[in-house]
Order: structure tokens, then sequence, then C-alpha cells
């Protein structure tokens, strides 16, 4: 092959969420290709998101209302795409249990990171801790992205 296009540098990469998904969360793809919160152990892990996003199909649901009944008007609406990091990226995420710094990570509920264990399954293997000092159970510290 005499050339190929490249398709990505570094980092990251936009999806299209399939539910709401808030910057700091792990995300993994579904069979339409758009990303959701990661579920415990997932195979499908692709990144950390960096952005808030919702589904285009949610988007701008129901208005919301002041105390005394007026409609409250955002100017801002919630994305339709999230900014995803990954592959040896460092960047923070919630630890659903503690962690030391050099332990190997797998997605926990919610798109949460926690130690892999003793004899994890290497395809769920999402990164490793590299907080100094390690970080405490339900705790935001950092990540490098496997």
């Amino acid at each position: 092959m005499a050339a190929i296009p490249q398709i990505t540098q570094g980092g990251p990469k936009t999806f299209t969420p399939n539910e709401v998904v808030l910057g700091g969360q792990l995300v993994e793809t579904i069979d339409n290709g758009r990303v959701k919160p990661a579920a415990a152990g997932s195979f499908r892990v692709v990144g950390v998101a960096l952005t808030d996003g919702q589904s285009p199909e949610t988007a701008q649901g129901g208005t919301t209302y002041d105390s005394i009944g007026r409609p409250i008007i955002n100017a801002m609406p919630i994305p339709t795409a999230v900014s995803v990091a990954y592959g040896g990226t460092e960047t923070r995420v919630t630890y659903s249990a503690a962690a030391k710094c050099g332990e190997k990570l797998v997605a926990t509920a919610a798109g949460t990171v926690g130690p892999a264990g003793a004899t994890p399954d290497a395809r769920t293997i999402v990164g490793i801790c590299t907080q100094p000092g390690g970080v405490a159970a339900a705790g935001v510290g950092l990540i490098r992205i496997a």
C-alpha cells in the first residue's frame, strides 16, 4: 500500500451520546456507534468523556420554571456531542473504590473506575491509577487511559 490516510493522532475523538454523559465519566460504545456511561466490567470502553452531552433526540426537552412560575430560558443548550479522551491520555475520573497509585483499573457502575483485582480479564482493563498517594472511594483522581 503506497499511502493511507491518518485518521487521528492523539486526542480526543467526538461521539454522539445515546443518553446523558457527564465529563469525567468512562464511556462505552453501543451497537449504533453512540456512547453511554460505561457499565461494570465493560469490554467496549473507548475512553473518558471530557465534556457533557446528551442524545440529540432528548435535546431541548421540557421547559423549566422559576419559583413563581416564569419559564427559564437557557441560551446554552446541552451539547449533542462529547469529546472522548483515549489511549495514553491522563485525565480525572471518579473512583467507586479506593485505589493506589499504579493499580490497574476496570470500569465499575455508571462510568466510574475501580481496582482490577488479582485476576482481571485483560479485555476489561481501562487504565492505571496515576494519582500520587492514591484515591479514596468515591473520590476523583487521575487515570492514564489504556
